[in-house]
């Protein structure tokens, strides 16, 4: 009968794991606690009210309360190519996830065989035989200063990372969405002030055409008309290649060739409708917020993560690794004795393996590691400071686009009425053709101006929603997993 009792050295060896699985190398990473300011320096009075952004950013589009942004938004959210590689790279990230918790666990095979051979008359016997097996095999490498075990924080934070890039692809496509369908209804908006005024100057030359003709204008105010109608009109062609490129790459970032959307949402771009209008209030939050919010900065904080498992990993290679491997079978030369018990094997080892000179290599790994890992520091650092200057920057745009628009609708009236009361004198001959001219370019130039600038108060809502964040929805913290008992 087989003696079955393990030797005393292979007890002790796992002793010597259980004892030192405890050790996990390396620093421990934690967020840097980095000093923000209290609040933003642009008033919100002036631009923004600040609750909490948690509501109403996620689907922020929403707000501006136009049907064919969302169903824009909706079908790009589901078929842009950019997501889709984005969602690719976090299954593959999460695959290297799964990888590396797989390498802490011990794995197992089955074999079986079977063998016949026969000896030389010459050299041998000339005798025949035959061996039959079955074998089960284990091998487990010990994590005894945590090596494996860090190696499988770095490939949750990468994971972490992966699916935080994600997301900001998510929240600069929902946004150059936006952005694009801005562009298409300002230019709209531009070719139908173009196109207006280019009537009024029709009519304009039409009228001074019979004025010369009744011996009441000189042939120069008929050309300084027929000119003013002519720059008015060369500026619709571009205004039209401005609508052609917005339509076009609104149908790119929903995944389709340009000109091949489908026709409801085609229909409802190709008619001429107002730019979305500006929330009366915009949920801004504080700038601690931010740091939770915008996955730009989630993602450079789980890099930091994983290069500070990292550390612990390379730290860990330099000190001694223990294997263990085990062997159970059955061996017979008959296949039937193979279930007897005089048939079966075992063998059990464990392997202690310690590097003693590399030339400074391993040192030099962990060297490696830090500097990784600093350099992973300051980027976050950088990244954070980057987006509190983005935002910043688009609440100092919005508030400032807001007054810009409130001064051109002053203008664009004052100017609309002045171009009136010249033509109404004109017509009585008490004013010359210049100042006609004159007015209706300022009423023009007025016009154009303030469509431009509501467009541009659009599109500085659009960023800021997209610095501070909006677009996606924020998981709320799960309690803490339980501490993983793996050696």
């Amino acid at each position: 009968m087989p003696n079955r009792t393990c030797p005393p050295c292979f007890l002790a060896l796992l002793a010597a794991i259980l004892l030192g699985g405890c050790t996990v190398l390396g620093p421990e990473q934690q967020t840097p606690a980095l000093a923000l300011p209290a609040a933003w320096s642009t008033s919100p009075a002036a631009a923004v009210k600040s609750p909490s952004p948690a509501p109403d950013l996620a689907t922020w589009w929403q707000q501006l309360g136009d049907t064919t942004l969302a169903a824009l938004v909706e079908n790009a959210l589901a078929a842009n190519p950019d997501l889709r590689a984005a969602r690719a790279s976090v299954r593959e990230a999460r695959a290297r996830r799964n990888l590396a918790g797989a390498q802490r666990l011990p794995s197992l095979g089955a074999s079986a065989s079977a063998s016949a051979a026969r000896s030389s008359k010459e050299s041998g016997s000339g005798a025949s035989s035959e061996i039959y097996g079955l074998g089960l095999d284990a091998a487990w490498e010990a994590d005894l200063f945590g090596g494996l075990k860090r190696g499988e924080e770095a490939a949750r934070a990468d994971l972490a990372a992966s699916e935080a890039d994600m997301v900001a692809v998510q929240v600069s496509l929902v946004a150059e969405v936006a952005l694009a369908y801005v562009d298409l209804r300002g230019s709209q908006a531009r070719l139908a002030i173009a196109r207006a005024n280019l009537d009024s100057q029709q009519q304009t030359q039409q009228l001074t055409d019979w004025r010369h003709q009744a011996g009441l204008a000189s042939r120069l105010d008929v050309e300084q008309a027929r000119s003013s109608v002519e720059q008015t009109r060369a500026q619709i062609p571009s205004l039209e290649t401005s609508r052609s490129e917005a339509v076009n790459r609104l149908a790119v970032l929903l995944g389709r060739n340009p000109g091949d959307l489908d026709k409801p949402l085609a229909d409802a771009l190709a008619q001429t409708r107002p730019l979305p209008k500006l929330p009366e209030q915009v949920a801004t939050g504080i700038p601690a917020q931010v740091l939770t919010r915008r996955p730009d900065l989630i993602a450079a904080d789980r890099r930091l993560a994983a290069e500070t498992a990292r550390v612990g990993e390379a730290q860990a290679a330099r000190y001694p690794g223990l294997s263990l491997s085990a062997s159970f079978g059955l061996e017979a030369l008959n296949p039937a004795d193979l279930f007897s018990g005089a048939a079966f094997t075992r063998s059990l080892l464990a392997g202690l393996s310690a590097t003693l000179f590399d030339g400074g290599r391993l040192r030099q790994q962990v060297e490696i590691r830090n500097a990784i890992q600093e350099q992973a520091l300051i980027a976050y650092e950088s990244a954070v400071l980057t987006a509190l200057e983005e935002t910043e920057n688009a609440l100092s745009s919005l508030a400032n686009l807001k007054q810009r628009v409130t001064a051109l609708q002053a203008a664009e009236q004052a100017a609309g009425l002045a171009a009136q009361l010249a033509r109404q004198r004109y017509e009585a001959g008490s004013v010359d053709f210049q100042t006609v001219l004159e007015t209706e370019r300022t009423r023009l130039t007025a016009q154009d101006s303030l469509a431009i600038a509501q467009a541009d108060s659009v599109t500085a809502l659009v960023r800021l929603y997209k610095v501070l964040g909006g677009g996606w929805q924020v998981v709320p913290a799960s309690p803490s997993p339980p501490r993983d008992t793996l050696i």
